[in-house]
């Protein structure tokens, strides 16, 4: 069985697609349809920068989408005949369902650009922050966040793999947390540097957003399963997945559980369609598993000679 996943903020970098757009139409037709439906040359800023741009929420996630789709297309490969589920890490979800035909290529970029906006317009400058934590287990750094709350709020916001764990929240708390984390073993305990305090109860502005947002956004059942982030669980009705998208922006990435979960129901092939972050952390927590990053043209060749 064989898994696509799709990766999360961090993942952007300039340059990012434009191999890719000059090597293939159906590349270069992603990228010109995302920009069609933004109103917006993201490819351009993709391609080019400037990075502090690039950098913003709002531009991020649907070029790291598109990213991802234009991978997958280059490639042509038939998800449904290739795959047996999706999954994705935060935004990532979007892509893979945007991959699985749940929605269409404009609707995500769409919901993205808002999402990234709504993401960083729900806590002002300063407020929020978010730490990994790296070297230490989930029930360590929930114990973590709850010492260092203290009336405000500090939250797991990404159970990533077994050796690293993201929290989000006050600033203060979050800076408690990263003396609390040395004191009980933590490798490392560094600040990450966002502009919002994602996955938190903070996003709850967002979440609102988002809400009213894919409400009313088309959506059909995706062609194959995807693991939710917030449930580590699969899910097919476009109605529960719209619920589990809004949760998601406050709630926990709960991947580390989700790839086990895949790997138990028998996925021994993991593809990273747009990436090479997830791919690592699927390594750390199922060893066992084939793992395949694919982001350039030679990777795509690979790819399809292997499947």
């Amino acid at each position: 069985m064989r898994a696509f996943i799709f990766p999360g903020q961090g993942s952007q970098s300039v340059g990012m697609g434009a191999a890719l757009a000059g090597a293939s139409i159906q590349a270069r037709a992603v990228f010109e349809e995302v920009d069609e439906a933004l109103s917006q040359n993201l490819s351009r800023l993709m391609a080019e920068g400037p990075p502090e741009e690039l950098m913003l929420t709002e531009n991020a996630q649907p070029a790291i989408m598109a990213n991802a789709l234009a991978t997958l297309r280059a490639s042509c490969i038939d998800l449904a005949d290739k795959a047996d589920f999706v999954a994705g890490h935060s935004l990532g979800e979007y892509s893979a369902l945007c991959a699985a035909g749940s929605f269409d290529l404009a609707t995500a970029a769409r919901l993205l650009k808002l999402r990234g906006r709504a993401m960083q317009a729900a806590v002002p400058v300063g407020q929020g922050a978010m730490a990994a934590l790296l070297g230490t287990d989930l029930a360590t750094a929930q114990a973590i966040a709850d010492e260092a709350a203290q009336g405000e709020i500090c939250s797991i916001a990404n159970d990533n793999d077994p050796s690293q764990i993201v929290i989000s929240g006050h600033t203060a708390a979050v800076e408690r947390a990263l003396l609390i984390a040395k004191e009980k073993g933590a490798k490392r305990a560094i600040l990450l540097p966002v502009s919002a305090p994602f996955h938190c109860p903070l996003m709850q502005p967002a979440a609102d957003a988002m809400a009213e947002a894919l409400a009313g956004a088309s959506m059909e059942p995706p062609s194959v399963s995807l693991y939710a982030n917030v449930t580590a669980a699969p899910v097919e009705n476009p109605d529960a997945i719209r619920e589990l998208l809004v949760e998601q922006v406050t709630g926990r990435v709960r991947w580390r559980e989700s790839v086990a979960a895949m790997a138990e129901a028998g996925v021994v092939h993991f593809v990273e369609f747009g990436g090479k972050v997830l791919g690592p952390m699927v390594k750390r927590i199922a060893p066992d598993v084939q793992v395949s990053s694919v982001v350039t043209m030679d990777d795509i060749d690979a790819l399809v000679r292997e499947i």
